[in-house]
């Protein structure tokens, strides 16, 4: 079920907007923060709020990598090996990842706590090697700042 909190942010959002189809990806993010990802319920109450078809909800959600059907880990990993952080390292990244966290491409540990994802491009060439956890962007990384960045993760977690 949905939350009162979270249908009240849908309003905001769909009145700011002259087309209401324009909100389906804010909507999404917002009803993936609350529940984790994004449920079938979730997906209805957009499309009849927008006034669009479910599968046209369905058909944003496959195509924006950052909205996930299934549940993802509090801390969700986006490891970019696109071509700059390809060349700077980036595959290498997202292996020690793997490594580390026991997990591979999109998949959860079994805490809960991360998710991992290799993605094509974080917009961030400048920094490569690159990684997107939620909504912060780290660059310039380095197998060490992969490590002291997981501790600070499940320091966080843990307060």
């Amino acid at each position: 079920m949905l939350s009162d909190t979270l249908i009240s942010k849908f309003d905001d959002v769909i009145a700011r907007y002259p087309l209401k189809r324009s909100a389906i990806v804010p909507l999404l993010l917002f009803a993936q923060d609350e529940i984790g990802h994004i449920s079938d319920e979730a997906i209805e109450e957009i499309a009849r709020r927008v006034e669009v078809l479910p599968i046209e909800v369905i058909e944003d959600i496959g195509y924006y990598s950052m909205l996930h059907r299934q549940p993802i880990g509090k801390f969700n990993l986006q490891v970019c090996t696109n071509v700059s952080c390809q060349l700077l390292g980036g595959e290498e990244i997202l292996e020690h990842c793997s490594k580390r966290l026991g997990i591979g491409h999109k998949q959860t540990t079994a805490d809960g706590l991360f998710s991992l994802e290799e993605v094509e491009c974080l917009g961030a060439c400048c920094g490569a090697p690159a990684m997107q956890v939620n909504y912060d962007f780290y660059e310039n990384l380095t197998p060490e700042r992969v490590d002291r960045l997981i501790e600070d993760l499940k320091a966080r977690a843990e307060k």
